[in-house]
Order: C-alpha cells, then sequence, then structure tokens
C-alpha cells in the first residue's frame, strides 16, 4: 500500500472509531427522549404500574417523565470513589442534606456518567428532569408516606456549584441534580421543588 492509501485507511478507520464512541455515549440519552416523546406525542400518561416506587423506605417518582428510582440515603457528593457505586444501583441523597419530611433541603443527585465507556451503565433516571416545568409533580416516598413536591426552578449551573447543598429558604425543598448535557460531566442541570402542605 501507497502513503496516501495508509492516511486514507487510517482517516477512516478514526472516523469510524469515533463515530462508534458516539452512538455508544448517546444511545441511553436517545432512548430516554424517545421514549418521552412517543408517550407525550400520542398522549399516552405513563400507566401505574409503570410509576410504583421499588420500594417504601425511600424512593422517588417523577409522573411526568415516567423517572423511578430507589434512593441510597447518606451518600457523599464529593467523594466520586463512594457515590459511583451507589449511582449503580439508584440515585443518590446526599449526606448532610434534610431527609423527605424534615424541614431544610432534601438534595438527590445521579450522574448520567463519568466517561463516555461507562455511560451505560449509570441509571438513566435523571436524563429528563430537564423536561420539568414549574408546577410539575416530584413523589418522594421515605418511611412509607409519600411527600409530594412541586416544582419551582430549573437551571444549569457549574460543575463545582455547590449552594443547593444547604437549605434554602423557609421551605422544605427537594433539589435534583443530573449532569448537564446528558453524557458530559461538564455542568450540572439542579431541579429545586418545594414540599406541597
Amino acid at each position: 500500500m501507497t502513503k496516501p492509501k495508509i492516511l486514507h485507511f487510517l482517516g477512516n478507520l478514526l472516523i469510524f472509531i469515533a463515530a462508534v464512541i458516539l452512538v455508544l455515549t448517546f444511545t441511553p440519552v436517545f432512548e430516554q427522549e424517545a421514549k418521552y416523546q412517543i408517550k407525550h406525542t400520542f398522549n399516552s400518561p405513563y400507566k401505574e404500574k409503570d410509576l410504583t416506587p421499588p420500594n417504601t423506605d425511600f424512593a422517588i417518582v417523577i409522573p411526568k417523565i415516567g423517572a423511578v428510582a430507589p434512593v441510597i440515603a447518606n451518600t457523599d457528593p464529593l467523594d466520586p470513589k463512594k457515590y459511583m457505586p451507589v449511582l449503580y444501583k439508584g440515585v443518590a441523597h446526599a449526606k448532610g442534606t434534610a431527609f423527605p419530611g424534615e424541614f431544610g433541603n432534601t438534595y438527590i443527585f445521579a450522574h448520567s456518567t463519568d466517561t463516555f465507556y461507562n455511560v451505560g451503565r449509570y441509571n438513566a433516571v435523571f436524563y429528563l428532569i430537564g423536561k420539568l416545568e414549574k408546577g410539575d409533580e416530584i413523589d418522594i416516598y421515605y418511611k412509607g408516606e409519600k411527600i409530594v413536591y412541586e416544582v419551582v426552578e430549573k437551571k444549569v449551573v457549574g460543575a463545582d456549584a455547590v449552594k443547593y447543598l444547604g437549605k434554602l429558604g423557609e421551605w422544605n425543598t427537594l433539589t435534583l441534580q443530573t449532569c448537564y448535557p446528558p453524557g458530559t460531566t461538564l455542568k450540572r442541570l439542579v431541579v429545586v421543588a418545594n414540599e406541597k402542605i
């Protein structure tokens, strides 16, 4: 083979590898988006059985996006060695933040990925929280009780923003956080909701 043919082959090989990496990285994102669009295009609400919490000890259900997951309590949000294994099983409650029903801010997080080759291993529960709007409902099941929250704010913040780990006002609040854009770790998408009384 001549030098131009080898370079042409290597160029095509690199393009192919990049395409495979993109497909592997974003397939879970596209899958969640497609399910959401199909449900909402045909006005097909999520069935009640689809929204059954995996337990009532600590779980989250978000009816609008069909998200259902167990919540693992007291996870250190600043230590990847501690939170990464937890995120394979569900979503994580940040250690040091309030528990549902307590005064203060309950902080629950899920990462969409840490690297492109791990994206499919993580729970895709929070991929669609960007679809939530003011007034949407989020249900938390905790110690056998259902606590209902209403979305009041949605914001994209820097990856190092910690303001939302603290108390956010005079309400019992719930903060959901995931990586943004989905499939990356560049920034964070934060959704804040107040407990309905």
